[in-house]
C-alpha cells in the first residue's frame, strides 16, 4: 500500500514538474520590459518625434499625410494638430512616386525655432531624400522648406531615410540616418544653415544588409549613446521590431554594445522587444523632460493598429539605458 502510493505521488510531481517546464518554456516574456505608459486621446502615430515646448506642452511630429502633428498638455492626453505642410510638398513628390505621405521626421527645438528633418522614399527603395524645414512656432502651416539636406539613388548602397540631428559637445552639429543596405549613416551639418557642410559619409552602425534604421543619438554623462531599431516594422502584428543601444565617447563612433561588440559589426543591447499584445516596438526618439529621460516610440496592439508608446528611461550602474 506504502510503495504504491509513493510511485503515484512520484508520478503526480514529475507530470506538475513536466507541465511547469513546458510552461516556463513556452510562455511569453510578458515581464521582461514594462508596458508602454498611459496615453489617451489621438494616439495613432508611426514614428513619433516629440519636442516640449516652452510653454510646457509637447509636440509631436510623426509619419502622415505631409508630416502629421499632435500635440499634448501633459503628455498623456494627445490631440490631432494637423499637418507640417497642409499646402502640400511638392518637392518630395520625385521621391515618392507623386504620394503625400512624408516619413520618419525627426523634430527639435534650437535657437529660437524648430527644426525638422523628414524623409521622402517608397517602400523598399533607396531612391530617397531628407530635407530640412524650419519654423517659429512648430504649428500647422508655419513650416518653411529650407532644402535638400541628403540624397540617395538605387545606386548607392544605402539609404536616405530616418534622420536624427544631435549636436555634440564642441557645438557640432551631425545628422544620423540610414535603413537596411550598408546600415547607419552620419553626414556633417552647417550650424547655421542646418544643411549638409562637406561630402563625407560615415558608417556609424550595420547588420551587413539586414534590418537596422532609425537611429537616434544622445548625450549622457560621457557617453553618446546611439539607439537603433532592429529587424521588421510594418507589418502590423506582424513586426519584430525591437530597440537596442550602443555607446561611444565620440559623435561618430565606434559605437559598442555591451558585450562589447561594435555595432558596425551587428551589436546592440536590447532596450525594448514585443511582449503580449504590444508588438514591434520601435523607431524610438528619446526627450530630456522634467522627470528624467522619456522614451517615445510606436507599436502595434494585436489587430496591427500602430500606438504611441511612452516610458521613462534610466540608466544602471554601469551607465546603460533601461525602461522603467
Amino acid at each position: 500500500m506504502g510503495t504504491s502510493w509513493k510511485a503515484t505521488l512520484r508520478r503526480a510531481l514529475l507530470t506538475v514538474a513536466v507541465v511547469l517546464t513546458t510552461t516556463v518554456a513556452t510562455a511569453p516574456h510578458a515581464a521582461a520590459y514594462p508596458l508602454p505608459g498611459r496615453v489617451t486621446g489621438d494616439i495613432s502615430v508611426h514614428d513619433p518625434s516629440v519636442v516640449k515646448r516652452a510653454n510646457g506642452s509637447y509636440l509631436v511630429a510623426h509619419t502622415g499625410t505631409n508630416i502629421a502633428l499632435k500635440t499634448s498638455t501633459d503628455r498623456v492626453a494627445f490631440r490631432n494638430a494637423g499637418s507640417v505642410f497642409p499646402g502640400g510638398a511638392s518637392w518630395t513628390t520625385p521621391y515618392t512616386d507623386g504620394s503625400t505621405n512624408l516619413w520618419a521626421p525627426d523634430l527639435s527645438y534650437r535657437d529660437g525655432r524648430y527644426w525638422l528633418y523628414y524623409s521622402a522614399s517608397t517602400f523598399g527603395s533607396n531612391r530617397s531624400a531628407i530635407f530640412l524645414a524650419t519654423s517659429p512656432s512648430g504649428d500647422s502651416g508655419t513650416w518653411t522648406h529650407r532644402g535638400l539636406v541628403v540624397e540617395t539613388r538605387t545606386s548607392d548602397n544605402f539609404n536616405a531615410i530616418d534622420p536624427d540631428l544631435v549636436v555634440d559637445d564642441q557645438g557640432r552639429w551631425w545628422l544620423s540616418f540610414g535603413s537596411f543596405w550598408s546600415g547607419i549613416k552620419m553626414v556633417a551639418l552647417n550650424p547655421s544653415t542646418g544643411l549638409r557642410s562637406d561630402s563625407a559619409v560615415r558608417s556609424v552602425a550595420g547588420r551587413n544588409g539586414g534590418p537596422i534604421e532609425a537611429p537616434n543619438i544622445v548625450k549622457r554623462g560621457a557617453y553618446y549613446y546611439l539607439f537603433v531599431s532592429f529587424d521588421h516594422c510594418c507589418r502590423g502584428a506582424s513586426s519584430t521590431y525591437r530597440v537596442v543601444v550602443g555607446r561611444s565617447t565620440s559623435v561618430t563612433g565606434p559605437y559598442v554594445a555591451r558585450d562589447g561588440t561594435a555595432m558596425t559589426s551587428g551589436g546592440g543591447t536590447e532596450v525594448l522587444a514585443g511582449q503580449g499584445s504590444v508588438h514591434g516596438p520601435g523607431h524610438q526618439d528619446v526627450l530630456a523632460d522634467a522627470d528624467g529621460d522619456v522614451l517615445t516610440y510606436h507599436y502595434y496592439t494585436d489587430s496591427g493598429a500602430s500606438r504611441l508608446g511612452i516610458n521613462l528611461l534610466a540608466h544602471d550602474s554601469a551607465g546603460w539605458p533601461f525602461l522603467r
